[in-house]
């Protein structure tokens, strides 16, 4: 065992040359397959974007790729919408018929080709999920101040998990501080809360970054209250809890720990560690210290940690056990791939590390080694694969597999036998440049097999270079230290094995530093002087220089007093804000060197007061030097009165051009009284001087003596020269004339030249005068010329004149752009592609493309409108676009034209196309068209956007009580063919809002909200009563029944005008609703009350829509309604069949007028007088002595009066104890009251009359009735149900 790890040892150091360096090896040789790129581990996609999963890979010959799907071979031949791309292993997967999740799993790609075969790692493809927040009711929390709260956020779980942060309802960050913080997992903890904290806006938001999508929590409301005061009490943690705590964490990752404490006053967070020191490089305490961060976590994190609050009256402290765990991570790279000779020794070593330590497993082609075919050439030690005397044919991709619970390691390397001679492949001739005194570093890349060794010479080859200064590196790289003036030169490198030898030449050039031979020096300025920073640079003659600025290491203000010149920097009128550290960089292609100073600005020296005043004008002004084309001008400065000289100003006029006109001509330095001016030829020259100081500018000098120049020939041509078309078959040259005074003489005209480019020949020439254009006919559409326009005079012709391209005339392009095809990419965008229209049929300069495009009509059956026609322009040369705003399931044209500077070219083909279904639009009505007790009626019309084949509709329906909440959320799901839907068990008098919305195959679209409300039945509301009497307090579910219970006042179509002719009730009328496909004529809606003959039909013009609200019918009639289509020559109307409108008697929303106090306070009123009656009436009896009420019955009876029988839901006679005599004037009317004449004792005098009883509570419910005898009485005639006011008055009737 011991020679077995000798000779292991021993053959690692014979290899150890070819574990140190990794060779490229040239793609035109034999190669097993590389993976050169590929898509993470942990792969999240975007669910509305294709899926592309990479696997490059480079071999000779190109490898081919494979792929497996959770373990097992992944067809793609068999999947339509996936597909891979050429000379590529990368998978491309068309999701825009499928769903994202459907390609949920873990991938790996395999390249192979004849010499290997090579694994990317496992792709955990997931697509990213943003959820929406759960519906849930937050109600306002109430707190007393000073005490702790925790708002919680519980976020959605996504992927990745979304970021947290708190804001207002004005999109506003909430203010954090020591106090108010928030924690890793989102929630919002206040230490102690203030009556500041008040508020009805605490938003938590919720950012999937992967989607850039932000989702929101309900708005919490917190109420802080000040009823007493909160004592001082010292810090106890909210997090974490309990005395101590444990974390683990993985090597290389953030750790994040926080303590966050309440208290009064605010705790103060501090930490260390209770095992070492924190690492000062890796933390961050964030939070206001709530946070311990440390980034890039190694083994010497673990431990233990302390967090401790304190506040004035004490503190408390929590121990954090911190563990760190490792997934592997290699130790000194990932195995090299490995290039022998025949013959050869080597090894691949995998070496990694982990915590738990990983296990290595080694396979060889995608096959465990174990199971691979035998190699005696090969051996395998633990980490390490050990090949030895390898052969031709040897060649193979080794993978190396490290992995324990935390991770996973895998990485490819290859072993190529090869056979090469050498081969440099660092580019011939290349120069290197280098900075004196710096390192120098020239490349012999090179390739061979054996691996060549590698020689340098310089120059004569006298010597291989070898020892101080120069160095050799493995990979051929010549390093030589402190390159000296010396060393400039040619170099050649050599490299040899025993199959060949090749070399290569490159040459280094040492060059001179950049140096600032004079600095900027520190500046003291008063404010409003002038500050002048100097920076003189040496450098190296044949490097660019560049001279930059900074103040406080950053750019110079952007201000016209800061100016910059080759050398220096000059700051007039200096600021406060000027002062500060100034920076002078100069840079060069190969080093830079940089000098600051600082300006401090002061106030100005005190001074007594001075008059300051306008500068003289200048006197004695002398020309000399006389010469054709310059003078020298002299004079003697005025007077400054205490402001100095800034500058002198010098004018010129030219009394032979622009007699009377003074023009300025130069400015010079208030230090000095000469200037060398520059003159033109053929001018009259009359100079004066101004000087300009603190105040202002001075009266001008006395003018100078005249100078005239003499005439010559132009010194230079007209600039802006064009060539353009106006017409087809002209070009138009156009110039920029010279002015009067560069004309340089008398007689001045130009010379127009022009000739085809690319054309041999000779130059055609006017001259023309007294103009700055000329017209050239007769030239071929769109040919580009070559210009040139010299200006000439008397005296001759100016320079050689620049040559200038124009074209000729443009004309309509001569053909359409071919090869047209469209791509849906959406329901509501397409791309169209095109073929560039050549140049030579543009026959001008192009402008780009327009596309036409407009909807032919839309697949829907019940929508055949045409849209105009829209153009999307395409500026420039574009051969692809996107047609966005598309209306879904819908016939497309299009054509496209190009166009130039004349207009468009002629159409090409039409194409057309359909895009696909979307989602619908919201149904065009919901309206309830009838109401009752206990039930509804809903009915709507389908959306007018269909976007597709409707399958289908969602009503979701909640009551809405007196104070808007809502109330528990009904759905139910409808057929397509449905546009009604009973709701029955309702709840009586109660409001209800429903939802409903379309749904296709896409999805379901958005809704339609209405609402409703329940009527009240005074019958119902006795059952009610009774129920509630016995005890039944249950409510039944409400349902819909599949068909309406009652008439939908639907009327079918009756002709080919109109249809889906219907009537809803709405708040403020009725509304008609319909569908009109005929010619374009006046629309009416007609009605009038049923059975009324001869009655004329009410008329409402509702053109330009399809529906219209009826508004002043009345409540309980019934009408009949007809939609009429009306022209001129109409006669006679063309018209809908008569639909029948019922107005309901109560539609509105019912009031419990039982739950009004003023209401149950005469009720009680009312109650204690029938009572105190009742006694009157006992004590009458008791005397002896006649009611009122009986005296009068006797006296008036009525001979013809026929009891009534309760069969029929009357009274029968009344009598007394003694005669049993009938009473006159006993009956009851039918309605149920008494009336007056029959008594003038009646209860109705106390009351309103109706309908009505009394609960067992005593509480009034409805009105008063005296059909007590017809009202269902479950309980029979024993009911505990309290006697009505009428039948009091019967029953007291009796006694008398």
């Amino acid at each position: 065992m011991m020679e077995e790890r000798r000779t292991v040892t021993a053959l690692l150091l014979l290899v150890l040359g070819h574990l140190t360096t990794a060779l490229e090896v040239p793609l035109d040789l034999s190669q097993p397959p590389t993976i050169t790129h590929q898509s993470p581990k942990d792969y999240i996609i975007d669910p509305r974007e294709n899926i592309i999963i990479h696997c490059e890979a480079k071999g000779k010959p190109h490898p081919s790729f494979s792929w497996t799907r959770d373990g097992t071979h992944f067809d793609i031949d068999q999947l339509p919408n996936v597909h891979m791309k050429q000379r590529s292993g990368t998978l491309v997967v068309d999701i825009s018929n499928e769903k994202a999740e459907h390609y949920e799993g873990t991938y790996q790609c395999t390249a192979r080709n004849d010499h290997g075969t090579a694994l990317s790692h496992n792709m955990v493809v997931r697509q990213s999920r943003s959820p929406l927040w759960s519906k849930e009711k937050i109600k306002p929390i109430v707190v007393q101040e000073g005490v702790p709260l925790v708002l919680p956020c519980r976020p959605p779980a996504g992927l990745p998990p979304p970021i947290i942060f708190w804001m207002d309802n004005n999109f506003q960050r909430l203010p954090q501080s020591r106090r108010v913080s928030q924690s890793l997992n989102g929630d919002l903890y206040f230490s102690n809360v203030l009556r500041a904290d008040s508020r009805n806006d605490y938003i938590c938001y919720a950012r999937f970054p992967h989607t850039q999508t932000i989702q929101q929590k309900q708005p919490i409301t917190v109420k802080v209250l000040n009823q007493e005061p909160t004592d001082e009490r010292r810090p106890t943690f909210l997090t974490p809890s309990g005395p101590s705590n444990s974390k683990m964490v993985l090597r290389g990752q953030v750790l994040e720990m926080e303590c966050i404490a309440e208290g009064l006053p605010t705790p103060e967070i501090s930490w260390t560690k209770v095992s070492g020191e924190l690492p000062a490089e890796r933390t961050t305490l964030l939070h206001y210290q709530k946070t311990l961060r440390i980034v890039n976590v190694s083994e010497a994190d673990a431990g233990e940690y302390r967090c401790l609050a304190r506040n004035d009256l004490g503190s408390v402290h929590q121990i954090i056990h911190v563990s760190v765990k490792a997934a592997p991570y290699w130790i000194s790279g990932s195995p090299k791939n490995l290039i022998l000779a025949p013959g050869e020794n080597g090894a691949l070593t995998c070496r990694a590390s982990g915590t738990p330590k990983p296990a290595i497993n080694w396979a060889m082609n995608g096959v465990p080694i174990e199971n691979s075919p035998n190699d005696l050439s090969r051996r395998v030690d633990d980490d390490t694969i050990i090949f030895t005397n390898v052969q031709t044919g040897s060649s193979a991709v080794y993978q190396c597999n490290v992995s324990n619970e935390y991770g996973y390691l895998l990485s490819n390397a290859f072993v190529n036998v090869l056979s090469e001679p050498p081969r440099v492949l660092t580019p011939a001739h290349q120069v290197y440049q280098v900075i004196k005194n710096h390192q120098a570093l020239l490349d012999c890349s090179s390739f061979g097999s054996p691996i060549p060794e590698i020689t340098w010479f310089k120059d004569s080859r006298a010597s291989t270079l070898d020892g101080d200064p120069y160095k050799i590196h493995d990979n051929g790289t010549l390093e030589i230290h402190g390159s000296q003036t010396r060393h400039n030169g040619k170099y050649t490198c050599v490299s040899k094995n025993m199959l060949g030898i090749s070399e290569n030449h490159v040459y280094l050039e040492v060059k001179e530093p950049t140096r600032i031979l004079k600095q900027p020096e520190y500046k003291v300025v008063q404010r409003g002087r002038a500050a002048v920073f100097e920076c003189k640079v040496k450098h190296d003659p044949t490097l660019i220089p560049t001279m930059t600025w900074l103040k406080d290491d950053d750019e110079l203000p952007d201000d016209e007093r800061l100016v910059v010149d080759s050398d220096s920097l000059t700051i007039t009128d200096v600021t406060d804000s000027d002062a500060g550290v100034y920076t002078c960089i100069m840079n060069t292609t190969l080093d830079h060197d940089t000098a600051s100073a600082e300006l401090t600005v002061v106030e100005a020296t005190p001074t007594p007061p001075v008059v300051y005043e306008l500068p003289d004008p200048p006197t004695d002004l002398e020309l000399t030097e006389q010469k054709k084309r310059s003078v020298q001008l002299t004079w003697t400065p005025g007077d400054e009165h205490n402001s100095p000289i800034e500058k002198f100003i010098i004018q010129f006029e030219d009394s032979l051009h622009h007699k009377g006109h003074w023009h300025n001509l130069t400015e010079v330095s208030g230090m000095k009284t000469t200037a060398h001016l520059k003159l033109s030829p053929f001018a009259h020259y009359t100079f004066r001087v101004l000087a300009l100081n603190g105040v202002g500018l001075s009266r001008p000098s006395p003018p100078s003596r005249m100078y005239k120049t003499e005439p010559t020939a132009p010194d230079e041509n007209p600039a802006d020269v064009h060539g353009f078309g106006t017409e087809h078959d002209n070009l138009v040259i156009s110039w920029k004339p010279l002015t009067a005074i560069q004309s340089n003489g008398h007689g001045l005209h130009y010379r127009v030249m022009w000739r085809l480019k690319g054309v041999e020949s000779d130059w055609t020439a006017v001259t023309v005068r007294n103009t700055s254009k000329f017209v050239v006919s007769g030239t071929p559409t769109f040919a580009m010329y070559e210009l040139k326009v010299q200006a000439l005079n008397d005296h001759g012709a100016g320079p050689e004149p620049a040559v200038a391209h124009g074209y000729s005339g443009e004309d309509l392009p001569l053909a359409a752009p071919d090869n047209v095809h469209v791509q849906v990419i959406s329901s509501t965008q397409a791309a169209v592609h095109w073929d560039a229209v050549p140049a030579k049929l543009l026959r001008g300069h192009l402008k780009g493309y327009k596309v036409y495009y407009w909807k032919e009509r839309s697949l829907h059956k019940h929508n055949h409108h045409h849209e105009e026609k829209q153009i999307l322009t395409f500026s420039g040369n574009h051969t692809h676009g996107k047609l966005p705003g598309l209306h879904p399931f819908s016939l497309y044209s299009c054509h496209i034209r190009v166009f130039n500077g004349k207009g468009e070219g002629p159409p090409s083909p039409i194409q057309q196309f359909e895009t696909p279904e979307g989602v619908p639009g919201a149904p065009s009505s919901l309206v309830i068209t009838d109401s009752n007790v206990d039930s509804l009626t809903l009915e709507w019309n389908p959306p007018h956007d269909r976007n597709g084949h409707i399958t289908g509709y969602t009503l979701k329906y909640q009551p809405v009580n007196n104070t808007n909440a809502l109330g528990p959320l009904e759905e139910l799901a409808l057929p397509s063919n449905e546009t009604s839907v009973v709701l029955v068990n309702l709840k009586y008098s109660t409001r209800y809002k429903f939802y409903l919305n379309a749904k296709t195959k896409i999805g379901a679209g958005p809704s339609i909200s209405q609402e409703a409300v329940t009527i009240m039945d005074e019958a119902l509301l006795s059952q009610l009563d009774l129920h509630l009497g016995t005890g039944n307090t249950q409510t039944p579910h409400p349902n819909a029944q599949p068909y309406p219970r009652h008439p939908t006042h639907r009327a079918p179509p009756v002709s080919e005008d109109f249809g889906n002719v219907s009537s809803a009730i709405a708040d403020d009328g009725v509304q008609i609703s319909w569908e009109y496909t005929g010619p374009e004529k006046d629309i009416y809606v007609e009605y009038k009350m049923k059975d009324s003959e001869g009655e004329e039909w009410h008329k409402e013009l509702v053109n330009g829509s399809d529906n219209f609200v009826v508004k002043g019918l009345k409540a309980g009639v019934s009408y009949l309604v007809r939609l009429v289509a009306s022209d001129q020559s109409d006669l006679p109307l063309q018209h809908s069949r008569e639909l029948l409108v019922s107005v309901p008697a109560v539609a509105s929303r019912q009031v419990d007028i039982a739950t009004q106090g003023w209401f149950i306070g005469l009720m009680c009123a009312i109650a204690l007088l029938i009572l105190i009656l009742l006694i009157i009436c006992f004590i009458q009896r008791n005397k002896g002595g006649k009611y009122p009420v009986k005296e009068k019955e006797d006296a008036h009876t009525d001979p013809e009066f026929q009891p009534m029988k309760e069969e029929d839901c009357t009274f029968g006679e009344y009598s007394d104890n003694e005669d049993h005599k009938p009473l006159k004037g006993s009956r009851t009317p039918s309605n149920g009251t008494v009336k007056r004449e029959d008594s003038d004792d009646s209860l109705v005098d106390y009351g309103e009359g109706g309908d009505g009883q009394f609960n067992e509570d005593g509480s009034f419910i409805g009105q008063y009735s005296g059909k007590s005898g017809c009202r269902d009485n479950p309980e029979g005639p024993e009911s505990s149900e309290a006697p009505s006011p009428v039948n009091a008055m019967n029953s007291l009737n009796s006694f008398v």
